[in-house]
C-alpha cells in the first residue's frame, strides 16, 4: 500500500516582491487545481511581514508527486523572479527520480530535509465533523 507524501517548500520572498509573488502563486494554484488531480492540497502561508512563505503540498502517493512536478519548470522559473527556495521538507518516500531532482536543488545551497519512514496516521480527504 502506498503512503501519502507531504512536500513543503520554504521560501524567502525578494524585497518588494510580495504582491507579485502572491499574484503569481494564485494564478499557479488555479492551474494546478485544474490540471493535477493527484495534488490533494496546495496551500501557501507567509509570515506577517511577507518576507518568507511556505507552500504545503499533499499527495496520496509518490506517483502523484512525480506527476505534479512534470512541466513545473516554466512556472518555477517565473516564481524565482519573486523568491528563492531556502529549504525543502519531504515527508514520505518519493520516487528515485523526484529524490534526485530534490538533491540536485539541494546541491545549490537549499536544505533538503527528508523523512521517508511513515509511522502511521491518516489523511482525511473530507471533513467528518459533528457540530
Amino acid at each position: 500500500m502506498s503512503a501519502p507524501i507531504i512536500f513543503i517548500s520554504n521560501q524567502k520572498i525578494k524585497a518588494g516582491k510580495f504582491e507579485d509573488y502572491k499574484r503569481h502563486y494564485q494564478q499557479t494554484v488555479e492551474l494546478i487545481k485544474a490540471n493535477k488531480p493527484g495534488t490533494l492540497a496546495h496551500l501557501a502561508f507567509s509570515d506577517e511581514d511577507g518576507n518568507h512563505a511556505s507552500i504545503i503540498h499533499v499527495f496520496p502517493d509518490a506517483q502523484s508527486l512525480e506527476f505534479h512536478l512534470q512541466g513545473a519548470g516554466e512556472l518555477a522559473q517565473k516564481a524565482f523572479e519573486y523568491m528563492d527556495i531556502v529549504s525543502i521538507d519531504i515527508y514520505g518516500r518519493p520516487s528515485d527520480s523526484v529524490l534526485a531532482k530534490m538533491q540536485q536543488i539541494a546541491g545549490s545551497g537549499v536544505v533538503l530535509n527528508l523523512k521517508p519512514q511513515n509511522l502511521g496516521g491518516y489523511l482525511r480527504l473530507e471533513a467528518d465533523r459533528k457540530s
